[in-house]
């Protein structure tokens, strides 16, 4: 059985208008997100916001969370400081979430080797399972098949992998070098069908925001055997997908303004990120309706 759920969601961090943190929104909108269709939630991670959040706040936040909701809580503890990532993984174990997200340490370039010690070190810290995450466009190196292989086979709490490396190929690789109970969680919505025929467990995504019932439904098809019903299920969230990030608009933003438009007070993104684009709104209004008018067909 999986240790989080097959639909996840990154969540984003919520802002007051002065951009200080919203704790209480953080928690509505996490309940909000329990009761529409999601397994787990991974918070401060990329879609979080984490780069731009002090400690203070990533624990308050942790905190709340956790004791907010009864699904899997993961928490983003890592950086590109692995006596820091060790820290805060020492202090969300504390709190009772159910695992660590332990991000590929960004800015810094590593070579493989220091790759591995930084995940051993997040990992040795804590006896929750582990979710490593590789998204070498943000953090400017990849983790490669070789390393993430030696991470699931020596380390016994590194349980699961958030591919957002966009290397399928490489995800079939690694998949049939790791032990059978190791989970691959799709880190890019737009490749979650793909990664399931290579024995991937869900997603933990973006788009789910909005979408995680397409996106449950999608997901279980698959895993039923019924390929074109799966496949029919991602047509319909091919434009969230489009949607969710882009070079005008890069992920956060987008989903910020979703939630603001679905009714939720989350602000904007905090710097460099900074305020979107003109005719975001619009465009998420679009894709909401276009979403539920999908959804009509189907009742």
């Amino acid at each position: 059985m999986a240790i989080f759920g097959q639909v996840l969601t990154a969540m984003i961090t919520p802002f007051t208008e002065t951009g200080a943190l919203n704790i209480s929104e953080a928690v509505r909108l996490a309940q909000w997100l329990q009761n529409n269709g999601n397994d787990g939630l991974v918070i401060s991670g990329t879609t979080g916001e984490s780069s731009t959040l002090t400690d203070n706040e990533k624990l308050e936040l942790w905190e709340a969370i956790i004791g907010a909701v009864t699904i899997p809580v993961i928490a983003g503890s890592g950086s590109n400081d692995t006596a820091h990532s060790v820290h805060l993984t020492k202090e969300v174990t504390k709190l009772g979430a159910a695992g660590i997200l332990a991000v590929g340490p960004y800015y810094n370039r590593p070579s493989q080797a220091g790759l591995y010690g930084h995940i051993e070190a997040m990992a040795n810290a804590t006896d929750l399972p582990v979710v490593v995450y590789d998204i070498p466009v943000r953090t400017g190196r990849k983790i490669s098949t070789g390393t993430l292989a030696q991470l699931a086979n020596n380390i016994s709490n590194v349980k699961a992998l958030k591919d957002a490396a966009g290397a399928p190929a490489e995800t079939a690789n690694l998949m049939a070098l790791v032990p059978k109970d190791f989970e691959l969680y799709s880190g890019d919505d737009g490749l979650t069908l793909a990664f399931l025929a290579y024995g991937g467990e869900g997603v933990i995504g973006v788009a789910t925001h909005w979408s995680a019932p397409e996106h449950q439904k999608m997901i279980t098809a698959f895993k039923n055997g019924d390929h074109a019903e799966a496949r029919r299920i991602n047509d319909i969230l091919l434009e969230s997908y489009a949607y969710e990030t882009g070079d005008e608009n890069p992920n956060p933003i987008p989903s910020k303004v979703m939630m603001n438009h679905l009714g939720f007070s989350v602000g904007e993104c905090r710097l460099p990120m900074g305020p979107p684009p003109a005719g975001l709104d619009a465009r998420a209004a679009q894709v909401f309706k276009n979403l539920e008018a999908a959804r009509a067909t189907q009742r």
